[in-house]
This record gives C-alpha cells, sequence and structure tokens, in this order.
C-alpha cells in the first residue's frame, strides 16, 4: 500500500513563497486539488516568516491532509542558509505544526551519526531524498529503503540529459518499494508524468512557482495529464520536436481524450537526437507519435512503411507504432494547410509563396500545387529551395524580389516569430505584397508578421487553424473514430486568447 495514500493523494502539491501569507494561500489553493502537501519552508526569507507559517498551520491544518515537510539547505539544492542543527530545528517546528512527514536530504542525514537522525522529534516519517542536479548518476536496478537505516521512503530527483535517463529511473521505480522517482529537466517532464503509473509513491507539482526544472503545475499535472489515472494499460501518444515547450498538442489530443473517455494520455517530448526517443518508446508504451520541427524530414528513415503522399512530401509529422513495434508514417500538415486556406482563397490558379523549404513548407507546396496554385519557394537555404520548387513544379523566388512580385498569398513556414521570441517577424512590410498572408505558427496567435500584414489591410490566417486541422486528423488516425472536433478546438483557442489578454496586460 502507498505511504501517501491513492488515487490523486499520490500528486504532491508543492507550496512554495518568500512570505507566510503567501505560503497560506498556496496551502489552501493546493488543498482543493490534493491532500498531499510538501511545504517549502527553505523558501521563506527569514526565520520569522517561517516561525509565523508554522504558527498558522495548526489552525488551517484538516485532519485528512498529508504535510511533508521541507527546509532544504543550499548544499542539498534548496535556499536554506542554515546548517543541519538549524535545518532541523525548523523541522522539529514543523512536527509541532502538524506535519506528519519531513523530506530530509542525503546532506544532511550524512552530517549526522548513524541513526542519531531519529533522536530528533521530527516528524515521524522521514523520506530520504537525494538530489542530482547536474546528471543521471548510475542508478541500482531496484532501491531497499531498510538499506537507508531508519527512514521511510527514499526519493532520487536526477537531471534526466537523455529521454534514456528517464526510462533508467522509473525502472527503478517499478521494482522499489516506497519509492519516488523525480526526472528532473524538460527532457525529464514525460517521465515525471508518467511516475505514479511506473510505481512512484509521489509525483510533485507546483501550486505557483516551479520549485524544479521540468515541472508541470498541479493543474496541468491533475486535469491535462491525469497522471493519478495513468495505469500500464494506459496508451501514450506524444510530440516529439526541439524546441517543443510552446505545443498545445497535449491540450488538443488529451482534451479528445477526455471527451472520448478514451484511456490514453499525450505527453511532450523534448527530443535532441531521435535514436534516444526511438529507443525509449517501448518502455513508454508509445503507441503512436506527433512530429515537428527539426525532425519532420529525418524520421523518415526510422519507418518501415510511409503513406504514398508523405513519401512524396519528403516529411512525416504523424507516426503510428504498430503491434509489432514498426513505424508507420503519413502526413496531416498536408490536409492542414488546405482545410486553412480554402475557407478564404480559390486556390486553384492562385500563385502562392511558401517562405521556408522545411517539413511543413513541403507539405503545404505539395497540397498546394496539387490544388492547382502555382507555387513559389522563397528559403535561406537555396539548395533546398531548388529542390522543393522542383519537386512541386513551382519556380524559386529570390528574397530581392519580394519587394516588387504580386502574390495572392504569402504562407511562412519558418520558426520565426514563434513563442517566446514572438516580437519579430520573418519578413519586412515592403515584402508582404499580397492578398493575403497565412504564418503557420500557432504560438502566439497573432504574429508579429500577421500584425504587420494587417496594417497593411492585408487579410490574414492563423496558423491556429492549420493546427487544429492537422491535429484533428492525427487524432483520428490512432484511434480509428470521429474526434470531438469542437470540444478540442474551444480548449486551443480559449488557451490562446487567455495568453493573448496575458501578453496585453503586460
Amino acid at each position: 500500500m502507498n505511504l501517501f495514500g491513492t488515487g490523486v493523494r499520490r500528486i504532491c502539491a508543492v507550496v512554495a513563497a518568500s512570505t507566510a501569507r503567501e505560503m497560506g494561500q498556496q496551502v489552501r489553493s493546493a488543498l482543493r486539488e490534493t491532500k498531499t502537501i510538501e511545504l517549502r519552508l527553505d523558501w521563506l526569507r527569514s526565520d520569522s516568516e517561517r516561525a509565523r507559517f508554522l504558527g498558522w498551520l495548526p489552525k488551517n491544518n484538516p485532519k485528512e491532509a498529508t504535510f511533508v515537510a521541507t527546509c532544504r539547505r543550499r548544499k542539498g539544492g534548496g535556499r536554506f542558509a542554515g546548517d543541519a542543527g538549524q535545518e532541523l530545528y525548523w523541522l522539529m517546528q514543523a512536527r509541532q505544526a502538524g506535519c506528519q512527514w519531513c523530506d530530509l536530504e542525503m546532506e544532511t542525514y550524512r552530517d549526522l551519526p548513524e541513526g542519531f537522525v531519529r533522536e530528533y522529534p521530527i516528524p515521524k516519517r522521514i523520506l530520504l531524498s537525494i538530489h542530482d542536479f547536474d546528471r543521471t548518476a548510475k542508478l541500482p536496478g531496484k532501491i531497499s529503503v531498510a538499506r537507508h537505516g531508519l527512514v521511510d521512503a527514499v526519493k532520487i530527483a536526477a537531471k534526466a540529459r537523455t529521454i534514456s535517463d528517464s526510462v533508467r529511473l522509473l525502472r527503478v521505480a517499478r521494482r522499489s518499494k516506497n519509492f519516488v522517482a523525480v526526472p528532473m529537466g524538460e527532457m525529464g517532464l514525460p517521465g515525471r508524468i508518467l511516475a505514479l503509473r511506473e510505481g512512484s509513491a509521489l509525483a510533485y507539482a507546483p501550486v505557483a512557482e516551479a520549485t524544479a526544472p521540468g515541472q508541470v503545475s498541479l493543474e496541468e499535472m491533475k486535469y491535462l495529464y491525469r497522471a493519478h489515472a495513468l495505469t500500464r494499460k494506459t496508451y501514450v501518444y506524444g510530440v516529439i520536436g526541439d524546441p517543443i515547450g510552446h505545443s498545445l498538442s497535449p491540450l488538443l489530443h488529451n482534451t479528445g481524450f477526455v471527451a472520448r473517455k478514451v484511456d490514453a494520455v499525450y505527453l511532450p517530448f523534448l527530443v535532441h537526437q531521435l535514436r534516444d526517443f526511438l529507443s525509449a518508446i517501448p518502455d513508454f508504451g508509445i503507441r503512436g507519435f506527433s512530429v515537428t520541427l527539426p525532425h519532420k524530414q529525418t524520421i523518415l528513415k526510422h519507418l518501415k512503411e510511409c503513406e504514398p503522399l508523405a513519401a512524396d512530401i519528403g516529411a512525416v509529422n504523424t507516426v503510428v507504432v504498430r503491434r509489432d513495434g514498426s513505424l508507420y508514417g503519413c502526413n496531416t500538415d498536408y490536409v492542414g494547410v488546405l482545410r486553412a486556406l480554402e475557407k478564404k482563397l480559390r486556390i486553384k490558379g492562385s500563385r502562392v509563396l511558401i517562405f521556408g523549404a522545411g517539413g511543413s513548407a513541403r507539405a503545404a507546396a505539395f497540397a498546394l500545387a496539387r490544388a492547382g496554385a502555382v507555387v513559389g519557394v522563397c528559403a535561406r537555404r537555396e539548395k533546398a529551395a531548388k529542390q522543393l520548387a522542383r519537386a512541386v513544379g513551382g519556380e524559386v523566388i529570390p528574397r530581392r524580389a519580394l519587394r516588387t512580385e504580386f502574390f495572392d498569398a504569402i504562407l511562412n513556414s519558418t520558426p520565426v516569430g514563434m513563442y517566446p521570441h514572438d516580437g519579430i517577424s520573418p519578413l519586412a512590410p515592403g515584402e508582404l505584397n499580397c492578398r493575403m498572408v497565412m504564418d503557420l505558427i500557432y504560438r502566439p496567435q497573432k504574429t508579429q508578421l500577421l500584425k504587420i500584414a494587417a496594417k497593411k489591410g492585408i487579410a490574414t490566417v492563423s496558423g491556429a487553424e492549420m493546427f487544429l486541422a492537422q491535429g484533428v486528423a492525427q487524432w483520428e488516425i490512432w484511434m480509428e473514430k470521429r474526434a470531438p472536433e469542437t470540444l478540442m478546438r474551444r480548449a486551443v483557442m480559449s488557451a490562446l486568447r487567455l495568453e493573448e489578454k496575458s501578453h496585453q496586460r503586460r
């Protein structure tokens, strides 16, 4: 039996703030979502704030809640400037305030004589934590809590520099009891979410500011990824790319899973090296994945089979993992471009410029050419531009010609202007001589390029339209059923509108 409880109680909300007042507010917020809460006493800015908060806690401590007190010293990766004795003092005060657990880092544990920690009246249950912020060190095959002396559980939080690092840490969780596995860093994010499924006693999620690299918020952990409800039977899907933090694909696909009551989860995988991700597919139980920059073309050589259209395009954005582990690739960017543009433009006979020559550009060029458009390609890489133009029977347009030539539509397929670098445009105002501009970037919804176009009175099409269309098509390929398109669209557009309002307030 899990020492911390079952279900959502296995999600541990992390409360961390500089003042007692803020800590209290976060505790109240956390208790609405879970009954297991870590109190980061080391984040409080002074001893007086620590005393004030621990004085407040007993009056606001529901009986069913489990509090884990942490006062991590700087040498253990925390913010507390005191020594081991002072840390233990505050953990003793935490017990008086009603905390049942404390998190004691290995650095403090080693500073004390063997077994001496139990001589202190700290919280009765001890979680021994080992942090490695540089790399995932060599791990044992299994953790035996008894070997670590008088502690009740052991936590290893280690930086994942590769996806394989996360896999190794989760394997330890699968074989160990009373063990907490925490893969850190953006590379470790999928492992954090799947940790409970693999047997970790807890998964951490901050109420407010992240306290460790790669954390997802409490709200996302519980509602977007439903980490507490995932089992070994849950199908895993995801998106691979570099960067990947901007992606709203998890929101899109997980909304669909919840709406159709599908036992599946969709995760973001930061992938530097394709082979690193591909080797982790069996361990994570991945059934399919989306492909974005910069892997849309390089994934082709790892596929056993590819649909003819995707092979012609030379880029894949959707992969199905078959029962035998082989990979089948297809391309839904093609559908996304057509659905987004055909509502606003009579494609047949139109002259369209594609700016860029990567995987998305190839899908757009093939889609438009086959729909009857005259396609021009302008790209920084002249060789790639020539190859793409030749493949679709189009023409190469030199950058200098953009100030004098006219197009019915211009499509930006480069990542220039994508969140978080959303204040720049890939094209200057004088280069936008057209009736319509479409940006394949969807975050932000109104890119700098689209703002410039709108100021010139040019019609605009957001990349959100293509993103939604290609994503819905992906979902239906994997699920082999109709997607709840209206709900998926509503979730994404709502997130984009909230983000836009947030930017306007700054």
